[in-house]
C-alpha cells in the first residue's frame, strides 16, 4: 500500500497528503511521515509547493485531531456505561480523566511529533476525559505544526537521501513510543504493587 500511495504523490499531491494526514490522526494505518516526506522532495525538485504541501498536511492533521477528538468526547457515555460495572476499570478511567486534565496539553503536544505513533490514542482519551476543547485545540495544533514542519522540512532539504531519513525518523519514534509505553505501564504496575495489602 505505501509504494501506491507514495507513487500518487505527484499526482495528487496536497490532496492526498490531506487525506492521509487526516486518516492517520484516527489511528488507521497510513504511511502520513513517509508521505510528507516525499511531499517535500517532491516540492525540492520543482514538482509541488512546498507551502501547498506542507498547509495540505497541516490541514489534514489539525481536522483528524478535532475528530478524534470528537469520536473521544461523544463516545464518553458508552465508555462510562461499559465500566461502570467494573470498579477497577472505572477507577483507571477516572485515574486517566484526571491525568489528562493535569498533563494534557504537554501531553497532546508531545504526542504529535515526539512520540507520534500515540497521537491518535490520546486524542480519543483527550475527548473521553473532557479536556476543554480550546486547550486540546491549541496544544494539538503547535504540536501539528512541529510534526508537519519536521517531516516536510526533512524530505525538502534532505530529497536525495530520502530512504536513509525515513528510516532513521521511524526508529526514533518507534524506539521513543515504546519506551514511554514500558515506563507508564512499569509506574502502573509499581503503584499497582504498593497498594496491595501486604500479606
Amino acid at each position: 500500500m505505501t509504494d501506491t500511495l507514495l507513487a500518487l504523490v505527484p499526482q495528487y499531491g496536497a490532496a492526498l497528503l490531506m487525506v492521509v494526514t487526516f486518516l492517520s490522526c484516527l489511528a488507521l494505518p497510513v504511511p502520513a511521515s513517509i508521505m510528507m516526506l516525499t511531499g517535500g522532495a517532491f516540492a525540492a525538485g520543482g514538482d509541488l509547493s512546498l507551502l501547498s504541501v506542507g498547509g495540505a498536511a497541516y490541514a489534514g492533521a489539525v481536522a483528524g485531531d478535532q475528530v478524534g477528538y470528537a469520536i473521544g468526547r461523544f463516545g464518553e457515555g458508552w465508555i462510562d456505561r461499559q465500566t461502570r460495572a467494573h470498579p477497577r476499570r472505572l477507577a483507571l478511567l477516572e485515574r486517566a480523566r484526571a491525568f489528562s486534565r493535569r498533563w494534557g496539553g504537554p501531553g497532546v503536544f508531545f504526542s504529535r511529533w515526539l512520540v507520534s505513533p500515540l497521537g491518535p490514542y490520546v486524542n480519543f482519551l483527550s475527548g473521553a476525559a473532557d479536556v476543554g476543547w480550546r486547550r486540546f485545540a491549541l496544544w494539538a495544533m503547535a504540536g501539528e505544526a512541529v510534526w508537519v514542519g519536521l517531516y516536510v522540512g526533512l524530505g525538502y532539504g534532505f530529497a536525495s537521501r530520502l530512504e536513509a531519513v525515513a528510516e532513521i525518523l521511524g526508529n526514533v519514534s518507534g524506539a521513543l513510543a515504546a519506551g514511554l509505553v514500558t515506563v507508564l505501564l512499569g509506574l502502573f504496575l509499581w503503584k499497582r504493587m504498593r497498594e496491595e495489602p501486604q500479606e
